[in-house]
């Protein structure tokens, strides 16, 4: 399912792979942005296949969940990621509940990219979807991640290792509560 959302400064659309290929190297080749995601290697051919992997897997599942590129509007760059998907349990088979994750590139950490978008993904999960809750789980350095979760108004749940396969903060933001509606 392809879907487009609009922010005040944002498009947030799906991967052109490989059109994309060397922004989505800009963000996922640079060791900050990837110095807590585990399974991603700084080259143009590994970032290639693991967003095509990614992509192809929500292709299939078909359930609104996607891996999305964030552009700027004014400049048309991508400066991240915004993901909506199933989270997977510590040996990564899928869950019944609801990721919301980012990724941004350095060069645009500290702007509120992350923040936007996960809003504008929050409306369409609780809005479109009809979802009732929604988590983030952040690695505990995460301290970017942890912020934004506070701005999301998420819920801190404690340290989980039920995702992932390793030991995260969980934070949850259920519909009834979401001020973003």
């Amino acid at each position: 399912m392809s879907l487009r959302f609009e922010t005040e400064r944002l498009i947030i659309r799906d991967w052109q792979l490989p059109k994309d290929a060397t922004a989505a190297l800009q963000i996922y080749g640079h060791p900050n942005v990837t110095k807590f995601l585990r399974s991603i290697r700084p080259d143009l051919a590994s970032v290639c296949e693991y967003l095509f992997q990614k992509l192809d897997k929500y292709r299939l599942l078909n359930n609104g969940t996607n891996w999305w590129a964030i552009t700027e509007k004014n400049t048309g760059e991508i400066v991240g990621s915004i993901i909506l998907q199933l989270l997977p349990d510590h040996l990564g088979n899928p869950t019944s509940d609801y990721e919301i994750g980012w990724h941004l590139g350095y060069d645009y950490w500290g702007r509120g990219y992350a923040t936007e978008a996960a809003q504008r993904v929050l409306e369409y999960s609780f809005q479109e979807l009809n979802l009732s809750i929604i988590y983030a789980v952040v690695h505990p350095d995460n301290l970017a991640s942890v912020r934004v979760t506070q701005r999301l108004g998420m819920l801190p749940m404690g340290r989980t290792n039920k995702y992932h396969g390793c030991e995260l903060l969980l934070f949850e933001l259920e519909k009834a509560f979401n001020h973003l509606l």
